[in-house]
């Protein structure tokens, strides 16, 4: 019986194609350790997230592949990731920050900010190295839902370290300013403000830095597409009928400011709120709809305490829909990465 090479390996491998980018895994240089001991291959691929939602898929088809070829009596997969970057980004503030994704909605009382943290979060629970930046420099909310409210910054070398909770750095206009005290800041105030939110703290290497933008749209979506190259958008809606108009205004916002749009969440979806108003919304816009979040008290209650839903109780519905929507997420950032630069070797 002939011996199994590396060489027929990555052939097969070339039949296997990342089902988000269309592109084969030699290609798109995924498949980073190939070793072959007899009838056993030992096969190492890096994703281009570690929330991707198709690994098992993945899995599932390079063993096949492998498998396939003469000789080969076992296949084994590991995997490691390394994630997409958005050049843009160092180029124009320096920081060491792969991607930035701005979560916006039409207006108030969404659950936009609750969608942000625990988002957060749950990507990084999926092992990515996660920030939180507050840009709601009216009504900062991150804290509270951290329970990091007693939080206040100490700066280090001249650069404000972010405060942590839950796996995430978090910086916010709250650390700076007394619970009680109101920001009125518009134009070049509110300008300064968030531009300093980035480039005046410590984040460290960061593969996501997650904004969790003031509903509506206004001066600080401009000041925040201005000064930062934002890797994709999301709109967070609810289910109800009047979503479509309010998820409208801000995609039309992204569009404006030149932010691609990663797709629509609909939140509290269900009972009370009904079901569809974000799916429909994201059907007329012509945008991915990303899924929906189940309406569910203990979700309120975690953030008026600090006590996260996808923290405190992982089984439950909400939060394992905030864990898909994390992946399904990450993925689009790699896609977008990929349609940027179609000859982009992504890894």
């Amino acid at each position: 019986m002939s011996s199994v090479s590396k060489e027929q390996v990555i052939e097969a491998l070339r039949t296997v194609k990342d089902p988000e980018l269309g592109a084969d895994l030699v290609r798109l240089n995924m498949i980073r350790d190939v070793r072959v001991d007899g009838g056993r291959v030992d096969v190492k691929v890096t994703l281009t997230t570690p929330a991707c939602p198709l690994k098992s898929t993945i899995e599932d088809d390079v063993r096949a592949a492998v498998a396939r070829i003469p000789g080969v009596k076992e296949v084994n997969v590991d995997f490691d990731s390394n994630v997409t970057t958005d050049s843009r980004i160092f180029q124009r503030l320096q920081l060491d920050v792969r991607n930035i994704i701005a979560v916006a909605s039409g207006k108030g009382g969404v659950g936009k900010t609750t969608v942000a943290v625990n988002l957060a979060i749950a990507l990084a629970q999926e092992g990515a190295r996660v920030g939180i930046l507050d840009a709601d420099i009216y009504g900062p909310n991150v804290p509270l839902m951290l329970g990091l409210t007693n939080h206040r910054i100490r700066v280090d070398n001249g650069k404000m370290v972010p405060a942590e909770a839950y796996g995430i750095k978090a910086m916010s206009i709250g650390f700076l300013v007394q619970p009680d005290q109101a920001l009125i800041w518009r134009g070049p105030m509110l300008h300064s403000a968030i531009r300093q939110l980035f480039t005046d703290v410590a984040w460290g290497s960061l593969d996501y830095i997650v904004v969790d933008m003031p509903p509506g749209t206004g001066d600080a979506q401009l000041s925040l597409a201005q000064l930062v190259p934002v890797t994709g958008g999301l709109i967070v809606t609810t289910p109800q009928e009047v979503a479509i108009m309010d998820a409208r205004r801000g995609l039309i916002a992204f569009r404006q400011l030149q932010v691609p749009v990663l797709g629509i969440i609909e939140n509290m979806s269900g009972d009370v709120f009904g079901v569809g108003g974000g799916e429909k919304a994201a059907k007329e816009l012509g945008v991915p709809f990303l899924g929906r979040v189940p309406l569910d008290p203990d979700v309120r209650k975690g953030g008026d305490v600090g006590a996260p839903i996808v923290v405190v109780k992982p089984e439950s519905p909400a939060a394992k829909a905030l864990r898909e929507l994390a992946r399904v997420i990450a993925a689009r950032v790699s896609v977008l990465s990929f349609q940027a630069d179609p000859e982009l070797r992504v890894i």
